[in-house]
């Protein structure tokens, strides 16, 4: 287990002070986490590894490390197609 999650006992967190100091702008945040969860949960399914915490849960505390950043994802909505 994590430190971080040794830390999150009794209060919420992490901050969503700390998580703004690397994503400034909570939807990117929002956008950045749902990407990176999805990314872990694929490669734990192909792997066949087993997740001690939820996909959404390790992305946030990545963020909240440091290690992860929007800089270098694309976040690039495509439009769907026209289904006439």
């Amino acid at each position: 287990m994590s430190a971080i999650a040794n830390e999150k006992k009794g209060m919420l967190y992490p901050a969503m002070g700390t998580l703004k100091s690397h994503i400034p702008n909570r939807y990117m945040l929002v956008n950045v986490v749902a990407l990176r969860a999805r990314q872990i949960a694929q490669n734990a399914e192909e792997s066949g590894a087993k997740l001690e915490e939820k996909p959404v849960t390790l992305a946030i505390d990545e963020v909240a490390e440091g290690k992860l950043d929007a800089s270098d994802m694309d976040l690039t909505i495509e439009e769907p197609e026209d289904q006439n």
